[in-house]
């Protein structure tokens, strides 16, 4: 078996569109997850380049180093923690991300700063705020109902959040019909 590291890997549409690549190339996958997948066996730097053109044409990235393998990890932990998971997680993110990483936070969140240019923080902030961006164009759910979905401590808070983030009130951004949202390998 052999793991190969997918950058871009951000729903279940890019493991299907990343599963129909693997199934032309004629891969034999054992599995796949977002940033992730397994293969019957290792492939020739020849079979990896052809994948890697394939990937590319589509957004998405073979990645080969350490580094950007665990801060690609960390971004699909918190992706997955915000917008794959019914009601959220009521852990801490750095409880979260040292588990899933197996790597203390603080190791964790400096090579994400060092790398990324931004903190671990501010990402998971930026990706709740797509989530309420999402919630609010639905318009299913009152922005309490948000707020508790993705464990803000009150409105008040994730009112305040989205304002500094966005430069707008939630309902603002509603009202104006503002529906611009970022694909989440761009936030």
């Amino acid at each position: 078996m052999h793991k190969l590291f997918i950058k871009n890997m951000v729903c279940d549409r890019c493991i299907m569109a990343v599963q129909q690549v693997m199934d032309q190339l004629d891969f034999e996958v054992k599995n796949i997850k977002l940033g992730e997948v397994t293969l019957a066996k290792e492939l020739t730097n020849e079979q990896k380049d052809t994948l890697d053109q394939s990937l590319t044409q589509l957004g998405f990235e073979l990645i080969d180093d350490k580094k950007s393998r665990i801060i690609e990890k960390i971004k699909t932990v918190i992706i997955d923690m915000v917008h794959h998971q019914e009601g959220g997680s009521k852990k801490k993110l750095s409880e979260v991300l040292s588990s899933a990483l197996h790597h203390d936070y603080n190791s964790l969140s400096n090579l994400f700063s060092e790398v990324e240019g931004t903190t671990i923080e501010k990402f998971f902030i930026a990706q709740k705020i797509e989530k309420v961006k999402e919630l609010l164009v639905y318009d299913e759910l009152s922005l309490s109902e948000i707020a508790l979905s993705l464990n803000y401590s009150s409105v008040a808070y994730l009112s305040n959040q989205f304002k500094k983030v966005t430069g707008l009130t939630p309902s603002h951004f509603k009202q104006i019909g503002d529906h611009r949202r970022k694909p989440l390998d761009k936030v």
